[in-house]
């Protein structure tokens, strides 16, 4: 599972990337798919403590660029179902040279 990006690419992949909460939502997910609730919960056992709107944020983040992914949905009490996330990319591989298409 890997992402190969091109110098135009690579902006979007820093900007998802630069926060730590990010990276341990990955190690999170790294061990299977997982819904919202329990990323939540996973993050604030390491002291992560994040409200639910900034890990929407975190979530929406890694998942533009392709690092994770919605792979199904939870029926949890009467509203609206939860996300079952996964991770869709365990590399980034970074293309320094582009060869101009012709």
């Amino acid at each position: 599972m890997s992402i190969k990006v091109g110098l135009k690419e690579i902006n979007s992949f820093i900007r998802a990337l630069h926060c730590p909460t990010r990276w341990k939502i990955i190690e999170i997910l790294a061990d299977g798919a997982k819904g919202t609730g329990e990323i939540s919960r996973e993050l604030k056992k390491d002291s992560e403590d994040v409200s639910k709107p900034s890990l929407y944020y975190h979530l929406s983040e890694l998942e533009e660029v392709g690092i994770i992914g919605v792979s199904n949905y939870r029926e949890v009490g009467g509203g609206a179902p939860e996300k079952i996330w996964k991770l869709k990319t365990s590399q980034v591989i970074i293309d320094l040279i582009q060869k101009e298409k012709r």
